[in-house]
């Protein structure tokens, strides 16, 4: 498809509005990977790395996979500010093969962002970053969290580069509607995941109808929008910013993007940095699990069971003074009994601002998984909880701070809201489908009883998958095992409800010299929670110094302490809950 040209300044300025809203997005289809069905195109190794800087200032044709399979001109980037209130950071979008297997013809624009190194004498490079998601915008990352993800040294040592995957956000986006508002109606009327039969048996017409959008208005976006075409288009950056190897941190399904690059270009790995493991054979699937869907295998339901767990125990602990709900009587028998009541009788809220938000069941237990995250916000969300289960409809401090950010407010008109389809491009294209929608139901209320309540939730998370069945030939669905000549670093927390601790070692197992670092704490990845997991990603990433395998970290945020309203940085880490009244 032909690419549109994009303005770097128009399209990659953020806004709290647009933040938000995007998180939503994000949010509906979180976490996203179905059963891998679809053949990869496996590439042998090759030619080593070579200096590249000279051949990028030219736009010369490189080879982007390792059996020179493939030439593909080297994107030009012409660095400009982004605009008002972006001063500390350059964007630039760039052009790539929207075809690897046509490098000559159509182009995607990928919209990119950095913020230059503070010591640029003593620049090493270029530290690549991806957020997650699938679908979570790059531009967003960097120029929201840039400049507090990282130590010192590494923001005075590296550009911190962020890009928006292709068909995410300004990177050409998959679109599934004709307008804001047909978008915006549609999904409005969606629950995070239904339960009973007649809201199973609209929820599959919903999202029957939002795939035949998606294929007719991005049909051939989706088909090319492959975790290893990112890969692809990643390498060719690499090559545009003149580094030799790749220097790079990923979160979450960056983690699986991470894993992919490695896979197809081993020898151009100079650092990976890999927070909050998804586990490659559960995203794109295995062998003997066809009939699972992808909410089944990366067993978020149970991660997020097992977090739960210890946000009631250490709420008990800390008691009423420090976690509102633990004033009600026992934690876990107050929220059991307020989610039974919800699902039948949901509340209304007020907002400070006079805007109203209805909970339903499935709404707090999406709020809930979200607020996991941050274990700085779980005072906040207990205060929350608090507020449904006394019947109070006015949301003050804190509970309200929590609301207002991550609760699917019913929609303004003119916000910048980009479409589902983005979420939905890589994952279903990368993790095919079971080919039995209608099985999901069983499968849920199996899950239910073993991981209550978010394991119903995590089943449902990619049904749209099913009905677009649409796969990219350019796929790589594994093998795995890795061959990097250099260690590479595996950051784990012990208690994350998106991607299970369980996951880290069998993700770390696929390379031959992995760190496995374990942060003793809560929450989805290390992001503004350890200092000593800072501290040992800047000595990775600066120093190439990798630490001893099973190493630990505390982690500095400590639940129900301190002030219960979180901060601004941490409120943009919790995902908002699916868009559904």
């Amino acid at each position: 498809m032909p690419s549109r040209s994009a303005s770097p300044a128009g399209k990659t300025s953020v806004s709290r509005q647009t933040s938000a809203a995007r998180s939503v997005i994000v949010a509906i289809l979180a976490g996203l990977t179905a059963a891998g069905t679809i053949a990869g195109t496996a590439l042998s190794a090759g030619a080593g790395p070579r200096d590249t800087s000279e051949a990028a200032a030219a736009g010369e044709p490189v080879s982007t996979s390792l059996d020179d399979q493939v030439e593909a001109a080297i994107p030009v980037l012409d660095w400009q500010t982004c605009g008002e209130g972006l001063e500390d950071f350059l964007c630039a979008t760039a052009e790539v093969p929207t075809d690897y297997d046509q490098p000559d013809g159509d182009t995607t624009t990928l919209a990119l962002t950095k913020l230059p190194a503070t010591d640029p004498e003593n620049r090493i490079g270029t530290l690549f970053t991806n957020p997650g998601g699938p679908g979570g915008s790059g531009v967003e990352f960097v120029q929201q969290m840039g400049k507090d993800a990282y130590t010192d040294e590494v923001r005075a040592r590296f550009d911190v580069l962020g890009f928006d995957p292709r068909a995410v956000a300004a990177s050409d986006p998959a679109t599934c509607y004709r307008s804001y508002e047909e978008e915006m109606a549609a999904l409005a009327t969606q629950p995070a995941f239904p339960v009973t039969p007649s809201e199973i048996n609209r929820f599959h017409s919903e999202n029957l109808r939002m795939a035949v959008h998606c294929r007719m208005m991005s049909r051939e976006r989706i088909q090319h929008s492959s975790t290893a075409n990112v890969a692809r288009d990643m390498d060719l950056l690499r090559q545009a910013v003149g580094d030799e190897r790749l220097t790079y941190m990923g979160y979450s399904y960056g983690t699986f993007l991470g894993a992919t690059y490695a896979k197809l270009f081993p020898d151009r790995v100079r650092a990976l940095a890999l927070d909050g493991t998804m586990v490659p054979e559960h995203y794109a699937g295995q062998p003997g699990r066809e009939d699972a869907s992808v909410g089944e295998r990366l067993r978020q339901g149970y991660g997020a069971s097992d977090t739960f767990g210890e946000f009631l125990r250490l709420c008990t602990e800390a008691g009423p003074d420090a976690c509102a709900l633990a004033a009600l009587g026992d934690p876990e028998t107050v929220v059991e009994e307020t989610l039974e009541r919800l699902k039948s009788d949901p509340a209304e809220l007020v907002l400070p601002d006079g805007g109203t938000v209805e909970v339903t069941y499935a709404t707090a237990v999406a709020l809930t998984f979200s607020s996991l995250y941050e274990p700085g916000a779980w005072a906040a969300h207990a205060g929350l909880l608090t507020q449904l289960a006394a019947g109070d409809a006015h949301l003050s401090g804190a509970a309200a701070a929590l609301a207002e950010r991550s609760l699917p407010h019913r929609p303004r008109r003119g916000e910048d809201y980009p479409s589902v389809g983005g979420n939905m491009a890589s994952t279903c294209v990368d993790s095919g489908t079971t080919g039995d929608p209608r099985g999901y139901a069983d499968q849920a209320e199996a899950t239910d009883k073993e991981a209550p309540h978010f394991g119903r939730y995590r089943a449902w998370i990619v049904l749209p998958c099913e009905y677009l069945r649409l796969t990219d030939d350019d796929a790589y669905t594994g093998p795995w095992d890795q061959e990097v000549d250099t260690p590479v670093l595996v950051i784990g927390t012990r208690f994350d409800p998106a991607t299970p601790y369980e996951g880290t070692e069998p993700y770390a197992a696929h390379f031959p010299d992995a760190r496995i670092v374990t942060v003793e704490g809560y929450g989805h990845t290390v992001l503004g929670k350890s200092s000593c997991a800072d501290e040992t990603i800047s000595e990775y990433l600066v120093e190439l110094s990798a630490p001893a395998d099973g190493s630990t970290c505390s982690q500095d945020v400590a639940p129900f302490a301190g002030d219960a309203t979180p901060d601004e940085r941490t409120l943009a880490r919790i995902p908002a809950v699916p868009l559904g009244q």
